[in-house]
């Protein structure tokens, strides 16, 4: 099987940074109403005083004043489908596994029209907290340990050297910027 990080890697740019300006152009009201505490923690993100988690959840906030988020979620893959990467596309295969930290009702929708397997932050769509980690750096492999115990990655791809964890039990690992691939940097390089 092939994994892939999703933002900036298989979908550009960042799909969570994405949704959060649709939701904003398009429910306006209920991002604002959240934006005090989202600015509160990326001050305290800034200063290093909380971690990404807190973070995540509270730009995610706004989602308990949405009527329908799944509804906007749908219009959200309506709009930005298209930038799912070519070379992605021209790719794919069945077995392939996305494993993302962007929030995982944000991710499926996508990945089932892709029709490969989905392994992200579990982040509530009606609150936007999360439970258990955000699936981050180390986290992406004990995540994808459990859900594939015997799963054997052949190839991983990703824009960000954070995903090193996953790059070490792939057979081959790719850097990927703005789809073009190159092999992952030897570990005495960086």
């Amino acid at each position: 099987m092939n994994t892939y990080d999703f933002d900036k890697t298989v979908f550009y740019p960042d799909s969570s940074c994405e949704f959060v300006l649709y939701c904003l152009r398009r429910h306006t009201a209920a991002v604002l109403r959240a934006f005090p505490g989202a600015l509160a923690a990326s001050l305290r993100y800034a200063f290093r005083v909380c971690g990404t988690k807190e973070l995540k959840e509270r730009l995610f906030a706004f989602l308990r004043y949405l009527d329908d988020a799944d509804m906007a979620v749908r219009g959200f893959w309506n709009e930005k489908r298209g930038n799912i990467g070519e070379w992605y596309l021209a790719q794919r295969r069945d077995d392939d596994v996305i494993i993302s930290a962007s929030p995982d009702f944000l991710l499926r929708p996508i990945a089932e029209e892709l029709g490969v397997r989905l392994i992200a932050t579990d982040m509530d769509r009606r609150t936007g907290r999360i439970s258990g980690e955000n699936c981050h750096d180390s986290e992406k492999v004990r995540r994808f340990r459990a859900e594939y115990p015997d799963g054997h990655t052949e190839n991983f791809y990703s824009d960000s050297l954070s995903d090193a964890p996953m790059a070490g039990i792939a057979d081959r690992a790719y850097l990927v910027k703005k789809g073009v691939l190159s092999p992952w940097p030897e570990k005495n390089s960086l």
